[in-house]
């Protein structure tokens, strides 16, 4: 993000010729701020299938479960940096019901999945000596698209929530804070 946009986002070039910073170029950049952060929040990493075959079997070997299960504990063990798609996780359990490795179980409308026994022996193979694939998608984030793009997004909805009830002094509290913010959070990059 540009000095420049931030400039113009909080009465910079856009508006310095006003007094105090005009309501609408606040609004404006926080909304496009938002629309930034939410963006990169909500971006996952694109998964490869074997990615998704490999954390299915890694669940059902600790426990039979049914698919929004499945995708529940992929999201929360990867500190939802990955969310599979129900599209990616059906037809895998299909394809490994179909390979014989996994069985389907209907009770109360609802499809359980566990391991036959040759499934325990290929998710034994198969996960013996590696990286859980939830794992291995929270560090090719490295944290990134996790926490920080969360934290931006409250702090920018609390910013627009003052911009639009609060009165002139609130408002000019804020801008102090969030200039404050915005110098200690370059004084961490000059750290490093």
């Amino acid at each position: 993000m540009s000095g420049s946009f931030l400039g113009d986002a909080f009465g910079g070039r856009g508006g310095s010729n006003t007094p105090g910073w005009p309501m609408s170029n606040i609004l404006e950049g926080l909304e496009q701020l938002r629309t930034q952060f939410e963006q990169k929040a909500g971006s996952t990493p694109r998964m490869n299938k074997g990615d998704v075959r490999s954390a299915v079997l890694s669940l059902l070997l600790e426990q039979p479960m049914h698919g929004y299960q499945i995708i529940r504990e992929i999201e929360e063990r990867s500190g939802g940096s990955w969310k599979p798609s129900p599209g990616s996780v059906y037809p895998t359990l299909q394809l490994l019901t179909d390979e014989g490795l996994v069985q389907a179980e209907e009770s109360n409308g609802r499809k359980t999945y566990s391991l036959t026994p040759e499934g325990r022996a290929a998710a034994g193979d198969e996960t013996t000596g590696r990286t859980a694939p939830w794992e291995a998608a929270g560090s090719r984030e490295g944290g990134r698209m996790t926490a920080l793009p969360k934290a931006g997004v409250e702090l920018a909805q609390a910013a627009a929530q003052v911009a639009r009830t609060g009165n002139k002094e609130q408002v000019a509290q804020a801008v102090e804070i969030l200039d404050d913010a915005r110098r200690k959070l370059y004084s961490i990059l000059a750290q490093g």
